[in-house]
């Protein structure tokens, strides 16, 4: 058996040695010798736990292929004649997809004569389509498939991370006004309770520091 270039499980540089060797260097640590570099002369082993190596590859792949983009669709209902207040829940979904790293695409049905008015639906998916620039870039510009019209939004890096910024910042504004607000009502109470529990002065009437008094009444002889 061929010399091997061994590297420690700590990651140290142990030289050449007899492949024999670096078998029972392995063995005596209770770990692996493990070849990772097979076409280089001489070839690379490492010694590791090669049954904990093979389940973090594991882990890191179903990881990555969690994390990977899809293309989702959000549907403007059934028919052109859809509530505008309909349409912003599609457009917040659509922004949720989006500020996910997902890609999106918007569909619009046409349902029977609304064919003949396919500008209606076009409009209306140019206007969430400006709506979402703010975050999304426009992949593909509406387009038919049978009853249907549709525009894909992905997803801009940084757009996205500057508008994620932009509400994180919002937010904590948003909470410190509450706590300001919570404060001065606080204070106003405690002022208020304070002034209603304390006792009114009292003190007598004295008389003006200019008033003289009056004489007293002549006795009768």
């Amino acid at each position: 058996m061929s010399p091997v270039r061994v590297i420690g499980a700590d990651g140290s540089q142990v030289g050449v040695v007899e492949t024999p060797q670096a078998i029972r260097m392995a063995e005596e640590l209770g770990l692996d010798l493990v070849e990772i570099s097979p076409d280089t002369r001489p070839p690379v082993c490492k010694i590791m736990d090669y049954g904990k190596f093979k389940y973090e590859q594991s882990k890191q792949t179903k990881n990555k292929g969690a994390k990977a983009s899809e293309l989702k669709e959000v549907r403007l209902g059934r028919s052109v004649k859809i509530d505008p207040h309909d349409v912003d829940i599609r457009v917040k979904q659509a922004r949720r997809f989006l500020m996910d790293g997902h890609k999106v695409m918007i569909t619009q049905k046409f349902k029977g004569r609304e064919m003949a008015h396919r500008e209606l639906g076009i409009n209306r998916l140019r206007e969430i389509r400006d709506k979402l620039s703010d975050i999304a870039k426009c992949e593909t510009e509406p387009r038919w498939m049978g009853p249907q019209a549709s525009i894909i939004m992905a997803p801009d890096k940084h757009k996205a991370e500057a508008a994620k910024r932009a509400e994180q910042k919002a937010k904590k504004a948003e909470e410190k006004a509450e706590q300001r607000a919570e404060r001065r009502m606080e204070d106003e109470a405690a002022r208020l309770a304070a002034g209603t529990d304390a006792p009114a002065p009292t003190s007598a009437p004295q008389p003006a520091a200019d008033q003289t008094p009056e004489p007293a009444p002549a006795q009768p002889h």
